[in-house]
């Protein structure tokens, strides 16, 4: 298969597998990548796994017309991906290794060779010409292994990303990509989150056109799309709004209590509702579902004065990836002792930035009056957002939403006629009560500023504590007029037609501009609400939460100059000009300090 005119594929598909490293359910096998470039010299990016040696050596030399390699780029130590370089060596002698040096050491350890006088040590930004091809080596410590190295072509702007962007199934089975890849990621690389968004920080500054992973397609078209969800994943993020029930049951009554949760949950709103059995469903596609979905609720019965072992089974997956940024919730069943809500809570204590719900439903055997009333409290607390969100059911005159104004975030949206856009602010106050009047000030440089004065009417978001920093880069760091800044999200839409935010605010306003009044650099709009909405109870982004949790901290390392406090722009220089504004965030230089 060509990849390019001169990038070839030469992996295969394994369809006698039945569990991928031992554990992970493949039902339509796995494909097992290599790629050959052909130049002046001739580079084969990784093997496959031992089963396929003749097949994949087949594959080689057809490829290449009686020519022989010069290079063998070991990107990955694992043996489906590196069990052939010994044969692959004593095919074509006079090849070199290529690859990292802690995977020179691994290769002592699986063959006992290090081929010390056939191989060549890359790191960080080295690079290999193979006549036009020029290669530039990435490092990407465990991601999933530490030896990991990712290989970028410039000359035909090819990613070999490694395990990176990899999925289960084989590649002559038509099947949903990104379900496998979030199985294949949350099972395999989903502890590495920290190692996957720093490559991912690497790789941004790549122009790629082209991903050749070493597991899954290759992935040509619409590449914004996979890298976006990586980043969701690797951050910790929400990709799909919704609750998932993970339960156990003995005897039939903690999965009435489910059922009967489900069913008020889907009543109350709730996108999307998913229900694992945690005894019968394969345990991987649970895991991958308490990561994607943004709430979690946890129901098992106390069992020899713990949890039902497939629940603990369960939470041990996902301490181990690394939990976080989640609403969890408890139903706990016990018959004379229940300790399984308290159980579950205290092994989750590890995991950072989980809120957990008011409502915990205590089942005594079966469910009665008082358990039933439990789980109405509980669907009633984690739909909230949901009966908000919603039009026909939200409470749209809802004042109190003017409590969360303060010195804090916002995200102001607007649409002018073409698409959505919307930026942050930190300067939105009420100004006066009767009538409820709202002051808005935007920067005359931001495209919405021209927007709202032509249009009269704007929403304003208020960011709660879990809004990450790539909401910040979305919003903030680049103009509507250039990008569309919903481009990765279907908005939801108030009574005037604006987008509001699905996730991460705790509430919204709808304003009508009744006043402009023209602040030289700025323009402040004074507004009265037409609609106002509490989201959730979550706490309000503020300025100094943002500075201090969110944002990440600049790298001033060596340098000498100015550093933006908003969005960690540095300026290297002794001075700072009065009017400078900064390129990223537009502010001015009041909010710039001297680094130290």
């Amino acid at each position: 298969m060509n990849i390019t005119k001169d990038i070839y594929y030469i992996g295969v598909n394994d369809h006698e597998i039945d569990l991928f490293e031992g554990q992970y359910d493949v039902p339509n096998g796995m494909a097992y990548n290599s790629y050959v470039i052909l130049d002046e010299k001739i580079a084969v990016m990784d093997t496959v796994d031992q089963k396929f040696t003749h097949e994949w050596l087949d594959n080689l030399s057809g490829v290449l017309d009686n020519r022989k390699p010069d290079y063998l780029i070991v990107q990955h130590m694992e043996p489906d991906h590196s069990a052939n370089i010994k044969q692959f060596m004593k095919a074509y002698p006079d090849a070199v290794v290529v690859s990292s040096a802690k995977a020179f050491t691994m290769m002592q350890n699986f063959f006992g060779t290090d081929f010390a006088d056939r191989r060549m040590v890359i790191g960080e930004g080295d690079t290999l010409s193979l006549g036009t091809h020029v290669l530039t080596f990435v490092t990407a410590p465990m991601v999933h292994w530490p030896e990991v190295v990712v290989t970028y072509d410039s000359t035909a702007k090819v990613l070999f990303s490694a395990d990176g962007f990899g999925k289960f199934g084989a590649l002559d089975v038509q099947e949903d990509w990104a379900c496998e890849a979030r199985r294949y990621y949350f099972g395999i690389v989903g502890k590495y989150g920290a190692q996957v968004q720093a490559l991912l920080k690497k790789a941004s500054g790549l122009d790629i056109d082209i991903i050749c992973p070493l597991h899954g397609p290759v992935l040509t078209e619409n590449l914004g799309y996979y890298i976006n969800l990586y980043n969701i994943w690797s951050s910790y993020g929400i990709e799909s709004e919704g609750i998932v029930i993970a339960y156990t049951s003995v005897y039939g009554n903690t999965k009435k209590a489910v059922d009967l949760l489900a069913d008020k949950l889907r009543a109350g709103g709730c996108p999307k509702v998913v229900v694992n059995d945690l005894a019968r469903v394969d345990m991987a596609e649970a895991v991958e579902d308490a990561f994607r979905y943004s709430k979690l609720v946890l129901a098992t019965t106390t069992y020899n004065a713990d949890i039902f072992p497939f629940m603990r089974v369960f939470i041990d997956h996902l301490i181990e990836r690394g939990f976080k940024n989640k609403t969890v919730a408890f139903i706990e069943n016990g018959s004379w002792a229940p300790l399984a809500a308290k159980t579950m809570k205290s092994m989750l204590e590890s995991c950072k930035n989980l809120s957990f719900t008011d409502t915990t439903v205590n089942i005594m055997s079966a469910l009665n009056d008082t358990s039933k009333s439990q789980i109405d409290a509980l669907s009633k607390e984690l739909t909230k957002e949901y009966v908000a969100q919603n039009g026909a059911t939200a409470n749209k005159n809802d004042l109190t939403a003017l409590f969360n104004i303060g010195y804090g975030l916002y995200v102001v949206t607007c649409n002018d006629g073409k698409k959505d856009n919307g930026l942050i602010v930190n300067t939105v106050s009420q100004v006066t009560s009767t009538p409820n009047r709202i002051a808005v000030c935007i920067n005359k440089q931001n495209y919405s500023h021209h927007v709202i004065k032509q249009t009269g009417i704007m929403n304003v978001n208020c960011l709660s504590v879990d809004a990450p920093f790539s909401l910040f880069e979305n919003y903030g760091f680049q103009s509507g007029r250039a990008v569309n800044k919903f481009a990765n999200e279907e908005p939801l839409r108030s009574d005037n037609g604006l987008a509001f935010l699905p996730k991460y605010i705790n509430s919204f306003m709808s304003l009508k501009v009744e006043q402009y009044i023209d602040l030289d650099t700025h323009g402040m709009f004074i507004c009265s609400v037409t609609e106002a909405r509490v989201i959730s109870d979550t706490e309000t982004m503020t300025y100094t939460y943002y500075q201090n949790n969110v944002k990440p901290k600049p790298n001033t390392e060596g340098k000498k100059g100015w550093v933006c406090k908003i969005c960690g722009y540095v300026h290297e220089g002794d001075e700072l000009p009065e009017d400078f504004v900064c390129p990223l965030c537009k502010h001015g230089a009041a909010d710039f300090e001297p680094i130290k």
